[in-house]
């Protein structure tokens, strides 16, 4: 890391010098405008929008618009004269405890490494804030400009954060906050049960930045000249909610499902039904019935078809029988008869 500032932490009469490191830095995939035809870098001309002539870096100067078309324009002499904080100094103001420090109020982060001897004054200061479990209200000037900021501790670091000023914190100002809006009790109780049930340690290490990794898969398969196929993920539709209980039940249920836990009721069933798991049960219990249908129908015909096959074998039986019998009446008949005289 490279140092972006040197200057001292004044602690009472003591002093601790310290040089400042960006604590953050941004993993953003940037890019250059290019022209689409050659891919040559765009070029942008400092301009005068009075006389068009392209203007230096040494001729330009601050200009504040005060409105109608009129300029104020400040100098380097008239910055030089501002009540502005000492730029190599951090003066510690007060220390607070940390809980009463709004983060919205936090913008960026610095680590302060000991210069030179002050690393004994800097690690009493560390030490000193771990023990009263304090931060230190400070105020810095960086780039110009004064800031306040916190001094604390982070892995055995004095870490500084700049804050904004309060005036530069928005109010928001939405309708809703003044509607007469009622919250039901078991409605907050089963919000209340599905913050318990995603409750878990937060560790930052298994999130990642899924879209910069697949754009930076695009832009390797640019530079090797591959074809880039990115698998379809398959997105479970939502189911539709009757209402707010229904999808605060539904959503504990699947939370507790990630987890490998057993719904209420330890998976028997005997837990209390939602109008979602209502639907379900009664959509898998239409297809179940609807799956035995055919089975029903095909044994009823095969026993229909018994029936109506049976007499017409009786019938065919009989005829057989009375075809069978026919001769041995020829025969009687003959056997009966007189013979005729010679």
């Amino acid at each position: 890391m490279r140092a972006i500032w040197k200057g001292a932490v004044s602690f009472g009469l003591v002093s601790i010098g310290v040089k400042l490191y960006s604590a953050t830095e941004e993993k953003d995939i940037r890019f250059h405008q290019v022209h689409r035809e050659d891919g040559g870098r765009i070029r942008y001309k400092r301009t005068c929008s009075v006389c068009g002539e392209e203007v230096t870096y040494d001729d330009i100067a601050k200009g504040y618009d005060i409105g109608g078309g009129e300029m104020v324009i400040l100098t380097d002499e008239d910055f030089a004269d501002l009540p502005l904080t000492s730029s190599r100094a951090i003066d510690v103001l007060e220390f607070v405890p940390a809980e009463q420090v709004d983060p919205i109020l936090y913008n960026k982060a610095y680590f302060l490494e000991p210069e030179g001897a002050a690393t004994k004054p800097y690690v009493l200061l560390r030490d000193a804030l771990i023990n009263s479990e304090r931060v230190a209200i400070v105020k810095v000037a960086l780039r110009q400009r004064e800031q306040l900021a916190t001094l604390r501790v982070r892995e055995g670091v004095l870490l500084l954060n700049t804050m904004l000023w309060p005036d530069e914190i928005r109010t928001p100002d939405f309708g809703f906050l003044d509607e007469d809006l009622k919250v039901r009790p078991p409605e907050l109780a089963m919000a209340s049960s599905l913050i318990d049930s995603m409750t878990g340690e937060f560790e930052p290490d298994v999130f990642t930045d899924d879209y910069r990794a697949a754009l930076q898969e695009v832009i390797d398969a640019k530079v090797e000249g591959r074809e880039v196929v990115q698998p379809e993920e398959v997105e479970e539709a939502p189911a539709a909610a009757v209402d707010l209980m229904a999808a605060l039940k539904a959503s504990v249920e699947r939370a507790k499902a990630a987890r490998g836990e057993q719904p209420a009721g330890g998976g028997g069933g005997g837990g209390e039904p939602t109008p979602i798991s209502s639907a379900r049960s009664a959509q898998k219990a239409a297809e179940r019935k609807a799956a035995k249908a055919p089975a029903k129908k095909t044994a009823a015909k095969k026993t229909a078809e018994k029936k109506t096959a049976e007499p017409a074998k009786k019938t065919a039986a009989k005829k057989t029988a009375a075809k069978k019998a026919e001769p041995a009446k020829k025969t009687a008949a003959r056997k009966t008869a007189p013979r005729k005289s010679a």
